[in-house]
């Protein structure tokens, strides 16, 4: 079983300050979260930004501050969003600029809470060929099996070239459960030479990164996708989420990956050669 890859996902787009006081919404706060959780483990980093008031934003210049900020302070890997429903196809692909290691690959159109991600076929292209482009590996997100679907459509048609890699990510309203069976079928669903992470969302994120551990996977965490560090209690900091995987990793002898094992185990150098 090779090592695991802890992705830290310190802020995303839709959780409230006012339900998580503690969350980080500035490139300062951001890259600091992201460095405490390098030193504890992590070896990836799932980067959304905020606007001053810590709503949703995909503004270049506050994605530009955080990824200088975070690449001061050390190589974790980057991987910047390409989501946002209510912004236009360009503003979403302008991040890739930054040349991040990876990025989300939203492999497919879904009912998201009470609104509607769009991702038609031909903006899937699209996203892929400028991933290619500034050569950018895409982290396939599926929600729902109907996007691994896509993504192996898309990967024999060559706009996604392999080995594949895909980010579960469950437990989101108009997505699949978060479920130990949904997780094994998608699992088994992709490519045998495919890598893959996963998240459950709210009370379900210690099963699933639990059962990714023992099946091989890698998984995600922070602050995006869980706020409660136990039943009722708030998270302080992205960090408490990674040592508790790093305390449930050690306990099925599987230690972390470094920034290096992360590099060689996605592919990272030799997929764009």
């Amino acid at each position: 079983m090779e090592k695991l890859i802890i992705t830290v996902a310190t802020t995303g787009s839709g959780t409230p300050l006012s339900k998580c006081p503690n969350l980080a919404i500035t490139p300062e706060q951001i890259a600091e979260e992201v460095y405490q959780c390098y030193l504890a483990g992590a070896s990836v980093a799932h980067i959304h930004v905020r606007d001053e008031q810590g709503g949703r934003s995909m503004d270049f210049a506050r994605f530009k501050e955080t990824v200088e900020r975070i690449r001061d302070k050390c190589d974790i890997l980057i991987n910047l969003t390409t989501s946002g429903m209510e912004f236009s196809e360009e503003v979403r692909l302008k991040p890739l600029e930054l040349r991040p290691d990876l990025a989300s690959f939203n492999a497919g159109s879904m009912n998201f809470g009470e609104g509607i991600f769009i991702n038609k076929e031909d903006m899937m292209k699209r996203f892929a060929q400028a991933m290619r482009e500034y050569h950018v590996k895409p982290e396939i997100e599926c929600y729902d099996a109907g996007m691994v679907e896509n993504s192996l459509r898309l990967h024999r048609e060559g706009f996604l070239s392999g080995p594949l890699h895909y980010q579960f990510v469950l437990g989101v309203k108009g997505g699949m459960a978060a479920t130990e069976r949904n997780l094994l079928f998608l699992a088994e669903s992709i490519p045998a030479d495919a890598t893959w992470g996963a998240v459950g969302l709210g009370r379900q994120a210690l099963t699933i990164s639990t059962m990714a551990i023992h099946m091989g996977g890698n998984l995600r965490v922070g602050m995006e996708d869980n706020i409660y560090i136990r039943k009722g209690i708030l998270a302080e900091h992205n960090v408490e989420f990674v040592d508790r995987i790093k305390r449930i990793a050690d306990e099925f002898e599987r230690p972390l990956a470094t920034v290096g094992d992360a590099r060689r185990i996605l592919g990272l150098d030799e997929v764009w050669a």
